[in-house]
């Protein structure tokens, strides 16, 4: 911290300030005290963790990140077990697939300063909120469950505090 801060001091009396800031990172929403961060969007991006249709960008990723956030804490309150590692690595292996290789999938997640345990915990969390979903909706139509499945997301953003704090994101460095 003192670091930092004479870091700092020495480029305020320099006069370069402006320079020494740099973004780490940015808050693109708040729902119900969990931040949904320009990281976050990235890498859901970039991982293709969420489906996006021709034309759909970071405003819609912000949204269905926010869903996910709210899912995951209805998921959190029912605690369903946890997947067994093989699926997870069913998901790992469909994930590492999407790129070309094995190296671009390592330089997508160090430019996103991921490593493979982050994956994984996302993969876990991702399973464990299809399973309650499937358990929870699992009986009906397809169409039924995608209708009743919108509406519990509706409710649950009805009753959740939500600020959403920039829909769109700068562009990748």
């Amino acid at each position: 911290m003192r670091r930092l801060l004479l870091v700092w001091l020495v480029c305020v009396s320099l006069g370069v300030a402006d320079l020494c800031a740099e973004t780490i990172d940015r808050i693109m929403a708040v729902v119900s005290g969990h931040l949904i961060l320009l990281s976050d969007v990235r890498a859901a991006e970039t991982l293709g963790l969420v489906p996006l249709a021709p034309g759909e960008g970071a405003a819609t990723i912000v949204e269905r990140l926010i869903d996910r956030t709210l899912i995951l804490d209805e998921v959190n309150r029912y605690a369903p077990p946890d997947p067994d590692d093989r699926q997870i690595a069913d998901e790992l292996s469909a994930l590492r697939a999407r790129f070309s290789s094995a190296d671009a999938f390592t330089a997508s997640l160090v430019r996103l300063g991921l490593d493979e345990r982050n994956v994984r915990e996302t993969v876990r969390q991702n399973l464990r909120a299809r399973a309650y979903i499937t358990q929870r909706f699992g009986a009906e139509t397809p169409e039924q469950a995608q209708v009743a499945i919108g509406e519990w997301v509706a409710g649950l953003r009805r009753r959740a505090e939500i600020v959403v704090v920039a829909a769109t994101a700068p562009p990748a460095p």
